[in-house]
């Protein structure tokens, strides 16, 4: 690993640290000497920034010792200017400038890959439509991406790997800290031979705001976002609005005005997301 990764992977264990904090800091030292008291200075402007406390160097040995533990837990660390950063996610506002991933590095470069979103409470339409939709998408080498939650995100993970398909799983929090807990074997099987990332190192435990936060980096790496039920407060609408954004493809599924997990999916229909009602519809725009 050389000198400036190493420095910028340390940098993101700095505590408080935020994207604005990096890039401000990396105009004015673009070579991070990592001098503390000159971190000190430029990374934190506001009083109450500067209250945190700052002791040593990030460089310090507990860092780089946690460095190297991630390396013998099989955790890579894959920094913006790296050759295998998702060239997609460059892309986006704010893209990571690190991913903390575990297993099949292969798949970050590999399209096309489709976000996969939902309803945490799925309901067997939901489960159904993957069921009947899954197999083609994968036989075409389409790579499900979600987001490891209850629900949909975890049928999606586990119907793409029956159908002998790949999937990424971008998490909220770290390595070390899979939520929600029941999917901690979900996660351990993806490591085998699929994939799981993170923005932030392995021993962050997961915050409130670090799911919404995840939802453009689902999108941001991937050709277009597929919703299957979602309610009309629902965070699967940002991980579709992060899509919008992009100008990436929004597919939804149409369900019954009756059923509230619909009312969202039904909504982004109705504003211009392409109805689903096969894997071709998805394909054809995918031009596969």
């Amino acid at each position: 690993m050389d000198d400036f990764k190493e420095k910028l992977i340390a940098l993101m264990h700095y505590p408080g640290i935020s994207w604005n904090a990096v890039f401000n800091y990396l105009k004015k030292d673009s070579s991070l000497q990592m001098k503390p008291q000159y971190i000190q200075q430029n990374l934190f402007s506001s009083k109450s920034d500067s209250t945190i406390p700052f002791k040593t160097s990030l460089q310090t040995d507990m860092v780089m010792e946690k460095i190297r533990q991630y390396e013998k837990d099989g955790i890579k660390a894959i920094t913006l200017f790296d050759e295998n950063y998702p060239s997609l996610l460059k892309e986006i506002y704010q893209p990571p400038w690190v991913l903390f991933a575990k297993g099949n590095l292969s798949l970050l470069r590999r399209q096309p890959k489709l976000a996969v979103v939902g309803s945490r409470n799925a309901t067997q339409y939901g489960r159904s439509a993957i069921q009947l939709m899954f197999p083609k998408l994968v036989q075409n080498g389409v790579i499900i991406v979600s987001g490891l939650a209850s629900g949909i995100d975890t049928l999606a993970h586990e119907y793409a790997m029956k159908n002998n398909g790949n999937t990424i799983a971008v998490i909220a929090g770290g390595l070390y800290h899979i939520y929600p807990k029941e999917n901690n074997e979900l996660a351990r099987e993806m490591v085998k031979t699929q994939l799981v990332v993170s923005e932030y190192p392995p021993d962050t435990k997961p915050l409130r705001w670090h799911f919404p936060a995840r939802n453009r980096i689902i999108s941001g790496m991937s050709n277009g976002t597929f919703i299957i039920e979602a309610k009309r407060k629902s965070g699967s609408l940002i991980t579709a609005n992060y899509a919008v954004n992009e100008g990436r493809e929004v597919f939804s599924l149409p369900g019954s005005i009756f059923n509230p997990c619909s009312m969202g999916t039904n909504d982004l229909i109705q504003q211009g997301a392409k109805l689903v009602m096969s894997s071709e519809d998805i394909l054809e725009e995918l031009r596969l």
